[in-house]
């Protein structure tokens, strides 16, 4: 049966370690880009809890297929303590589907 599992630096993992979701992952940037592929197409997981600080090192395309997934379900979740914005071009560009320029 498919699980739910947590990726990224140690900041994100240990927390949900800690409530007892055992499938963690712990990675160092840019390399877990790889682990989070393999992870997504293993089958392994229905849920796909990686740190929002991957979303940088994807590209475009790779980005919208994991937002887009609805099985495994991938949810990029903040870094405890580091606040990163979304542009106002960023956020238009990913909602209203338009680019604006920079």
């Amino acid at each position: 049966m498919p699980g739910t599992c947590i990726i990224g630096e140690r900041e994100v993992v240990m927390g949900f370690k800690l409530i007892g979701i055992n499938d963690t992952f712990i990675i160092d940037l840019p390399g877990g880009v790889a682990e989070l592929r393999e992870l997504f197409k293993s089958g392994n997981y229905n849920t796909i809890m990686a740190s929002q600080s991957l979303q940088k090192y994807l590209q475009e395309d790779e980005l919208n297929i994991y937002n887009t997934s609805m099985n495994p379900l991938v949810i990029f979740i903040p870094v405890p303590g580091i606040k990163e914005e979304e542009s106002v071009y960023d956020l238009a560009k990913r909602i209203l589907g338009i680019d604006i320029g920079d």
